[in-house]
């Protein structure tokens, strides 16, 4: 196994820390605070390549490889994990299933415009009465006598939903068919019979904003299905595979950023005449601390690696990528909370970023799947039952 990454990954790396440091990193209390949208950073992270990673320079990105993504988004979420979520959502659940089932006029229209950081991409499957089980789906796109579709429906929980332009949208168009009755469609939120509902006030990424969606009539053109009229399933849950990497980035970053922190802290805080780190209970938190980091790190970067190997060959990687999703989200949730632990009170202050990396941990655990669907997802893969 070769370890070492290229020029190009280091590269994109070296240009995702200096934005994420520069920009991002001074900004982040600020946004987590105030809630309010970082469309700045964003088209900042437009314009140096960082909305469209892996989307070909045809198209207005950075025609990068999915280990260069893992890189860049650890680098992100160091700083900030909302402006993460929103770099995921664009790279991982909107270019991604546009580059693979698009036409030719969709790439250039939606993708090239997300990628170059323009515009704001969202994925909408999500509704108030299926998380999960994405087959319970109420959303309905009536097929009409010139080809055109009429749609009516919530989604909820849509990341960028408030301001994003263009989504990638799950409706049902033949509900006796279930799974195999969904189609996706490429959604105009400018257009007639698009609505948007208040922002969700969140635990934590508040600077991500989200809201609930509502169509009314909305009429979705014979160019606006994405792929082939029910395959919608299989392209979200496609989709949805290559977002587990990008969610595992940044649970690896969060956790990075906490755990620094607490090195920092053990080496200066003191406590009965000698540094807190020197006391074997801290010694072990910190040694499981690194474990946990490492393990999450190195799993997704295999994930990610099984991704491009499948670009090339049509397989799969969809059990790689639930591992490292799982493993890193819930390493997040433990990394962050044993580094409040650490820190006492001023872990619980505002005053430190700790408990900001504690709230925005948690979520890792939850969207994209949560921990356990990955769970049901590695097993089922495992042992091939259902």
């Amino acid at each position: 196994m070769d370890f070492r990454f290229t020029e190009e990954q280091l590269m994109i790396q070296d240009v995702a820390r200096r934005i994420a440091q520069e920009k991002i990193a001074p900004s982040a209390e600020h946004h987590d605070q105030t809630g309010e949208f970082p469309l700045e950073n964003i088209r900042t992270l437009g314009e140096n390549g960082l909305m469209g990673i892996e989307v070909p320079a045809e198209y207005g990105g950075a025609g990068m490889d999915p280990i260069s993504y893992v890189l860049a988004m650890v680098e992100i979420a160091h700083a900030d994990a909302a402006h993460s979520t929103i770099v995921s959502v664009n790279n991982s659940l909107f270019c991604n299933g546009i580059l693979k089932f698009g036409t030719e006029e969709q790439k250039q229209t939606y993708v090239r415009a997300i990628a170059e950081g323009k515009e704001i991409g969202a994925f909408a499957l999500t509704e108030p009465q299926s998380g999960s089980d994405a087959t319970a789906m109420r959303c309905r796109a009536v097929k009409q006598a010139d080809g055109s579709f009429k749609i009516n429906g919530k989604k909820s929980w849509i990341t960028s939903g408030p301001v994003a332009k263009y989504f990638v949208l799950f409706a049902m168009t033949d509900p006796d068919k279930g799974a195999r009755g969904i189609t996706a469609f490429l959604v105009d939120g400018d257009r007639d019979g698009f609505h948007r509902g208040k922002t969700e006030p969140k635990l934590g990424i508040r600077a991500s904003a989200t809201c609930e969606i509502e169509f009314e009539d909305y009429i979705a053109r014979p160019e606006d299905v994405l792929g082939e009229e029910g395959h919608g399933f299989k392209i979200a849950m496609g989709v949805l595979d290559a977002g587990r990497i990008g969610i595992a980035s940044q649970a690896i970053g969060i956790a990075r950023a906490a755990y620094e922190a607490t090195l920092d802290y053990v080496k200066e805080r003191k406590a009965f005449g000698q540094p807190i780190g020197a006391f074997q209970m801290t010694q072990a938190k910190i040694a499981d601390m690194k474990c946990k980091l490492d393990a999450s790190l190195l799993l997704t970067l295999r994930a990610a690696w099984q991704k491009g190997e499948a670009e090339k060959s049509g397989g799969r990687f969809s059990n790689e990528a639930a591992i490292a999703k799982l493993t890193a989200s819930e390493a997040a949730m433990w990394i962050t909370h044993q580094a409040v632990q650490i820190h006492g009170g001023m872990g619980y202050s505002k005053e430190m970023p700790l408990e900001r990396y504690f709230r925005d941990a948690k979520i890792t655990e939850i969207y994209e799947g949560t921990s356990e669907i990955q769970r049901l997802v590695i097993a089922r893969n495992e042992t091939g039952l259902r």
